[in-house]
């Protein structure tokens, strides 16, 4: 390891930022001085600009992508190496604002009806019920299920913050099901290696298995069920900021999305041309 690169994972380290993140930060750093061919400390604000540019406009990279990218690289020059970062030179993307991707409940349980692994069905069930990301339901442990006050506890979740969601009666009963026959020992659902919870991308690829049983189209993930169970809530009348909580949002602006995806005909919401019509608005004068 380098000595820049030494010093940008201790200067993560130290503000607490996660595994995940500080791996990513640093292959982007190291990416974009592979880009030049040079040590990216020889490089400035001009180089940075044509580096996401050519991200963006040849190899067609996402927003989100660009983005994190862009923080990585502004980590290391206003951190590691204590220079200033021009946010007019260097301007970050404008994210693209899309819908989340919502099932319906008939979807849902269809889903969960095609699942005939009981592992594989308890993952997917756990993490509809309590809204989990699909890493929160990697990294649950059996002593993160509270059967007695009914709760899952969250340990150190998106922005590092333990919370409590939801433990329903229906996903109780299939996690018992599911221990008896499998008899897992720390992680809720072990994965291959021993020691280790069961990856995000094999999660995500149960899901899609299940997915394609049902003949359900569009652009569903595993992470449509922690949408999906949002928007029910909503439509079953919970209050925004409660759901708030369950999901762990730090605003609950980032919440307000699912008010955008609520299905009309269960909120009985008419256009107002079908009531102007039932109404004989159509007559003259």
């Amino acid at each position: 390891m380098t000595e820049l690169r030494e010093k940008m994972l201790m200067e993560l380290q130290l503000r607490g930022y996660s595994e995940r993140t500080q791996k990513a930060y640093i292959k982007y750093v190291a990416s974009f001085a592979k880009f030049y061919g040079k040590s990216p400390d020889l490089l400035g604000e001009d180089e940075v600009r044509k580096f996401l540019h050519h991200a963006i406009a040849e190899k067609k990279v996402s927003c989100s992508y660009v983005n994190a990218c862009y923080s990585g690289l502004k980590f290391f020059y206003e951190t590691v190496l204590d220079r200033s970062w021009n946010m007019k030179k260097v301007p970050r993307v404008k994210k693209e604002k899309t819908l989340p991707s919502v099932l319906s409940q008939e979807e849902v349980k269809k889903i969960f009806d095609v699942t005939t692994n009981l592992k594989h069905k308890a993952i997917l069930m756990t993490t509809y019920s309590a809204g989990l990301r699909v890493s929160e339901t990697s990294n649950l442990k059996l002593k993160d299920i509270h059967s007695k006050n009914m709760q899952i506890i969250v340990k150190q979740g998106k922005g590092k913050k333990d919370r409590y969601s939801l433990l329903s009666q229906a996903n109780l009963e299939i996690l018992r099901e599911y221990f008896s026959l499998y008899r897992p020992k720390e992680w809720l659902f072990p994965g291959g290696v021993a020691g280790k919870p069961m990856t995000t991308r094999t999660m995500e690829s149960i899901f899609q298995r299940s997915k394609i049983k049902t003949g359900i189209r569009g652009m569903a993930s595993i992470h449509s069920l922690r949408h999906s169970f949002a928007t029910h809530l909503l439509e079953a009348g919970t209050d925004l900021c409660y759901i708030q909580q369950l999901l762990g949002h730090e605003n609950v602006q980032t919440t307000s999305i699912y008010l955008h995806v609520r299905r009309l005909d269960v909120l009985k919401v008419k256009s107002p041309l079908d009531i102007l019509m039932n109404n004989g608005g159509s007559k003259n004068d």
